[in-house]
């Protein structure tokens, strides 16, 4: 009686120490890929609309507004591009971006591990184009024909233009930074050592870009008064 219960007990507390086998893709990563209708981005299929020629999802079509609005706003006042660097001239011009900085981060972490390859889409995406244009087309045929007159076209709105308000907010928050600066270079200018060296290099930098910053918002003014 005793030899069977410690033979089975034996037993049991081998096969409890025994790895458990598992099947040779268990260990596996799962890759992410495109499939139509969803972002070529993310892969998400959540509200996917067309962006750029090709289907986005909102939250990464909301990502890259962000940093299309900061690359904008930077552009528009000849400020220094989007890159690693948080260096601003005022709060504003850091909003902007620590804001990119954080989409950026937050397109890459959600980034697939294999992008679709860009004909895959375009032959995806070809039915509905074909489908928005066969719907169009009676609207299209009922056009009156053009009688020999042409028809002048509106020009296309500009839509970076430069608000002068906005501007002028800049222009004075600015002034008020580089008064700011010559005061801590005329302390700078009276102390001794490396220290003090190296801070007055440090202000006259700043000032320089202050001065540059200054000088691109008003030819940004003079392009919006003509």
């Amino acid at each position: 009686m005793w030899l069977v219960v410690i033979d089975a007990q034996t037993l049991e507390s081998r096969s409890a120490s025994r790895p458990e086998s598992h099947s040779p893709n268990s260990s596996a990563p799962t890759v992410r890929r495109w499939r139509p209708g969803s972002c070529v981005w993310c892969g998400d299929d959540n509200s996917v609309e067309m962006f750029r020629n090709e289907p986005r999802c909102e939250r990464c079509r909301e990502n890259e507004g962000i940093i299309d609005d900061a690359k904008r706003f930077l552009g528009m006042y000849g400020l220094r591009p989007l890159g690693g660097t948080l260096q601003s001239d005022d709060d504003e011009e850091r909003e902007y971006r620590v804001t990119a900085r954080e989409a950026r981060r937050v397109l890459n972490e959600i980034r697939m591990d294999v992008l679709p390859d860009a004909a895959a889409v375009r032959k995806a995406i070809r039915p509905r184009a074909a489908t928005v244009v066969a719907d169009t087309s009676p609207a299209r045929a009922s056009r009156p024909s053009s009688t020999g007159t042409a028809t002048r076209v509106a020009a296309p709105v500009k839509t970076d233009t430069v608000d002068i308000n906005t501007l002028q907010t800049r222009v004075l928050g600015l002034l008020d930074q580089l008064g700011s600066i010559d005061e801590q270079i005329k302390v700078a200018e009276l102390a001794q050592g490396l220290p003090a060296r190296a801070r007055l290099s440090d202000l006259n930098k700043q000032k320089a870009t202050v001065l540059r910053t200054l000088a691109a918002l008003e030819k940004a003014r003079i392009a919006a008064s003509n």
